[in-house]
């Protein structure tokens, strides 16, 4: 009788259980190690919300993605018995049709993605807590919505455990991919048939030699407002917002399911140390993103801001994902920027679909990265999600 395979996951942000969820379901026994509490306040999975939507301006590949992924979505929500999402729409205003709006507008329209064109002054009409300000371009598109994250990351790590997947506490400080193994901190070590280095930010400094060329740490900042009173059920029904200022743009997340309404910043620092800075913003920080903002938001003197912090993610030079073999016994998930918490259950179901088959394996990197189709068979294997 075969052994089950086993398989051993670093890191229990979104991709590191995606990764152990995609894992279980194909089979394996799954052990997740993780260097703090779950969810991880220091991850970069963990915070109030992320966002899915179509428009990704050239990168075309993840555009179609982003229909799978719903479906993978979907079969989490099934085994978590309720859906962690709010749909909002998409609203996407820039100083010109060009750049990444034109380039989003064109993919869309290829792709078959129904989108509204809209006027700085529709922009005002419909959604009165904003301005008109500068805007020479805007779309709308009914799809997309609003991932409770740390909702879902909890909600997750329960399912696992119903799962029999474990995690365990501790700080990873050497990977050997040959021998799919970790040192941790303390002098234990693990090995398994697969392991999955999914540690985030961390990643680049456990793997210089294969990730930290191409992937760096970036320090990102986000600011908690609380809406004024005439403008609260216009954000709470309102569309997620990017704004895509060439000289500093910004995107708003509404504050639905209670949560506050977040400003963040498009651009990304790929700079500072997730392992030793602090994850308090300074003042200098929050008013950069918040300089962003004002000219936006309508009444913006009368918002208050109610929290402003850092959070951490791997970027990679073109923001493209790292997804790939670095050994037969060792798999990294790496460089997901801001955008890959909307990929995590597929991304995971991928992983696993690819350990079960090798003959699959060599499809995934070109994929994950939104560079390439996928190979006969591949979207197949991913239990159903269609292509």
């Amino acid at each position: 009788m075969a052994s089950t395979p086993t398989a051993l996951v670093l890191g229990a942000g979104i991709m590191g259980l995606s990764a152990a969820w995609g894992l279980a379901r194909q089979g394996f026994s799954v052990r997740i190690v993780e260097q703090d509490e779950v969810p991880n306040p220091r991850g970069a999975s963990v915070d109030h919300h992320r966002l899915i939507r179509h428009a990704y301006g050239a990168q075309a590949g993840y555009m179609r993605m982003v229909d799978p992924a719903y479906a993978a979505w979907g079969m989490v929500w099934r085994d978590l018995g309720e859906a962690l999402y709010v749909p909002t729409g998409v609203l996407a205003v820039s100083g010109s049709a060009a750049g990444w709006l034109g380039a989003s507008r064109a993919a869309l329209a290829a792709g078959g993605h129904a989108f509204t064109d809209l006027t700085a002054a529709d922009v005002a009409a419909r959604f009165p807590m904003l301005t008109e300000a500068g805007i020479g371009a805007a779309f709308h598109m009914a799809p997309g919505g609003v991932l409770l994250a740390g909702r879902i990351v909890e909600g997750m790590t329960r399912h696992l455990a119903t799962r029999g997947v474990t995690i365990e506490r501790g700080r990873a400080v050497a990977v050997d991919p040959a021998r799919g193994a970790l040192r941790l901190a303390d002098g234990r070590e693990h090995s398994a048939d697969l392991l999955v280095v999914a540690a985030g930010p961390w990643t680049p400094r456990l793997l210089p030699a294969s990730i930290a060329p191409r992937v760096v740490a970036s320090r990102q900042i986000i600011v908690m407002l609380e809406t004024p009173p005439q403008h609260r059920e216009r954000w709470v029904n309102g569309p997620m917002l990017l704004d895509l200022a060439e000289d500093g743009g910004f995107y708003a997340v509404p504050p639905v399911a209670s949560t506050p309404l977040k400003i963040g910043d498009h651009r990304f620092s790929r700079s500072g140390d997730a392992e030793a800075d602090a994850r308090e913003a300074t003042a200098a920080e929050a008013e950069e993103i918040l300089s962003y903002a004002r000219p936006r938001l309508r009444d913006v003197s009368e918002y208050r801001v109610v929290g402003a912090r850092a959070c951490y993610y791997d970027v990679e030079d073109g923001e493209r994902f790292v997804v790939e073999p670095l050994a037969p016994r060792c798999l990294v998930m790496s460089g997901f920027s801001g955008h890959g918490f909307k990929f995590g259950p597929l991304l995971g179901l991928a992983v696993a679909a690819a350990a079960a088959d090798p003959a699959l394996m060599p499809a995934l990197p070109g994929w994950a990265a939104g560079e390439a189709p996928p190979a006969p068979g591949f979207i197949a294997a991913l239990e159903g999600v269609p292509a």
